[in-house]
């Protein structure tokens, strides 16, 4: 599933598709994310250590 299919609040899990922007902390697969929202080409998740990351809209993920 693509992450801008995933509704609001829901954990994560990274599956493939990882882009970042620059400057942005690294985000690997397999990672558990809880996502927040779309922000233009880029979404704002927070790790299990409350860790903003920016994963791309389009990556593929599972809802967990």
């Amino acid at each position: 599933m693509k992450l801008y299919d995933v509704p609001r609040g829901s954990k994560i899990r990274v599956m493939g598709d990882i882009t970042v922007p620059p400057a942005s902390d690294t985000i690997q697969k397999g990672d558990i994310l809880k996502f927040s929202r779309i922000d233009g080409m880029y979404s704002e998740c927070y790790t299990e250590l409350g860790v903003l990351v920016h994963l791309s809209a389009s990556a593929d993920v599972e809802i967990v």
